[in-house]
């Protein structure tokens, strides 16, 4: 008689995968999370939230691109789970949401429990450095689909915001200041273009180890995705900040001009921020374009807020002094990356629209 373990999708092993989870999962719950795993929905109570004038739900979806390869020729999958999290709630910062729950989608070749305990022990890690819920998924194991080895990822965040405080850019204007917070590194896009300098172009070897890095190129690359909620949100309680840009693909040269008025435009001094060793790195080639650079990675700056030229002074101090309680959840070689640097970039003009880099 036929099964379907003989079609390649083994649904023991799956249990099995739930077992090694399921703990990590409720670690990341709060009380306004009803019922537990095995229901056939997540359940969220919006109870703490009835004081908001009108509160206003806001969603993110995204995946962990290519970057995928790169832990998979390592076979190290205890990391990718937080760059998950982190391009979707980053995301929901941007418009100044606090982030409810999240939901991941994991599709593979082969379930092995073990990798999937991995992958959703790093997605518990960051939906507890982001301060969200871990309220449901689904593991989809397709042969056919993918390779015995391969796996994507997608993930569903959820956040809320009191529509009044909604940071929309509206009110930017020439002469406010970009304010620049440092990245961890490549972060979560790029990758298919990272692959073609390091492994198509240089031949360099995931596990070659790099003096100026600190570490082999793959631990390098695969150095996990910054996540800024909780720095966010403690400066929208403090200061005026009129636009946040999550630097993401595209760049500096796209995306923070995504939240400013049309008819504005932006000078970014690019030698006003350290950047991480992985840039450097990466500039030394001298085999890319500044400005194709600026517009694939984002070149050490991972979100960009816009604030009143009096303000900028203030908001840099106040993120330059305040400890990143996320340190906790990162191996210790990426510690010194994890830490929250913010500089003075560049400013908001009249003069011309799109980026200049000064």
């Amino acid at each position: 008689m036929l099964t379907y373990k003989q079609s390649g999708v083994d649904i023991d092993e799956g249990n099995r995968a739930v077992d090694l989870i399921k703990e990590k999962i409720k670690g990341t719950y709060d009380n306004n999370v009803i019922g537990d795993l095995g229901n056939f929905s997540g359940l969220y109570s919006l109870k703490d939230f009835i004081s908001m004038e009108e509160p206003v739900l806001l969603a993110s979806t995204d995946g962990v691109g290519t970057k995928l390869k790169i832990a998979q020729m390592m076979e190290k999958h205890d990391t990718v789970g937080i760059d998950l999290v982190a391009m979707c709630v980053n995301d929901l910062i941007c418009q100044g949401a606090k982030p409810l729950f999240f939901l991941d989608y994991i599709a593979l070749g082969k379930l092995v429990p073990e990798h999937i305990e991995k992958i959703v022990g790093g997605i518990a890690d960051g939906c507890k450095m982001s301060g969200c819920a871990l309220i449901g998924g689904e593991t989809a194991e397709m042969p056919g689909m993918y390779g015995q080895d391969d796996y994507d990822l997608a993930g569903f965040s959820i956040g809320i915001a009191d529509k009044e405080k909604i940071v929309s850019g509206k009110d930017v204007k020439s002469g406010d200041v970009l304010v620049g917070i440092s990245s961890s590194g490549v972060h979560s896009n790029g990758f298919s273009f990272i692959r073609k300098i390091f492994l198509d172009t240089y031949n360099y070897k995931m596990d070659q180890y790099v003096e100026e890095l600190g570490m082999t190129v793959g631990e390098a690359l695969l150095t996990p995705t910054k996540i800024y909620v909780k720095l966010a949100l403690d400066i929208l309680e403090k200061h005026n900040i009129k636009a946040v840009a999550h630097i993401t693909g595209g760049g500096l040269i796209e995306n923070i001009t995504r939240v400013i008025p049309r008819g504005l435009g932006l000078d970014i001094n690019k030698k006003s921020w350290d950047k991480p060793a992985i840039f450097k790195m990466i500039e030394g080639f001298d085999a890319v374009d500044e400005r194709e650079l600026h517009k694939s990675f984002n070149m050490g700056i991972g979100l960009v807020l816009i604030v009143n030229k009096e303000e900028a002074e203030g908001v840099v101090d106040f993120i330059n002094s305040r400890e990143n309680d996320n340190m906790a959840f990162v191996d210790s070689k990426y510690k010194e990356l994890f830490k929250d640097n913010a500089y003075a970039i560049g400013e908001v003009v009249d003069s011309h629209q799109g980026v200049e880099l000064c």
